[in-house]
């Protein structure tokens, strides 16, 4: 059995049942993203949506997507360069969160050891 199944998606219609109102919501907010109308043209709204869908490593975003992205004009090349550009911003993340993770050692004050609770 593996976890990413695009078949999973048609269980989605179940939620219109079980979370009437917060899936009616969701669909709503979900079509922004694929809106003609706005300052980003559609071809870019896709290829953001390929970014953050690499970022949250949603494989199912990844196929709706990148499907978009084709039919809105996104060549492979700008597929694939968007792909790293996520990559890029998440090691970025990495990166300034190391610093946080410094910062807060140095905050330990100097011969301070650690209590039997970890602490």
């Amino acid at each position: 059995m593996h976890y990413h199944d695009s078949e999973d998606l048609k269980r989605l219609g179940e939620f219109k049942e079980l979370a009437q109102a917060e899936f009616s919501a969701f669909v709503e907010f979900d079509k922004t993203v694929g809106r003609d109308a706005g300052a980003i043209p559609r071809k870019y709204r896709e290829l953001i949506a390929i970014a953050v869908a690499c970022t949250t490593q949603c494989p199912y975003c990844l196929e709706v997507h990148t499907r978009a992205a084709k039919r809105a004009g996104a060549t492979r090349a700008e597929v694939a360069e968007t792909a790293m550009l996520a990559a890029a911003l998440r090691a970025g993340a990495a990166v300034t969160h190391g610093a946080l993770a410094v910062k807060l050692f140095d905050q330990v004050a100097a011969g301070q050891t650690v209590k039997s609770d970890g602490r």
